[in-house]
């Protein structure tokens, strides 16, 4: 019962979901407006910090 009580719910909050999408729409462009930029500015701070740490395997292999 547990199983096909969740798939239920699940099916109805997606529902709800699109509907609530298709009719505030225009605020959720205006969300996503703001937070993509935040997205990519995080984004690329990890991708540096990632970048950093690979640099720093590298050049502590090669000092061995």
């Amino acid at each position: 019962m547990g199983k096909s009580l969740s798939l239920i719910i699940g099916a109805i909050v997606t529902i709800i979901g699109l509907v609530l999408l298709v009719a505030w729409r225009y605020e959720f462009f205006f969300f996503l407006r703001g937070v993509i930029p935040c997205l990519l500015i995080l984004g690329g701070v990890i991708a540096i910090i990632a970048g950093v740490s690979e640099l720093k395997d590298v050049l502590k292999s090669k000092g061995q």
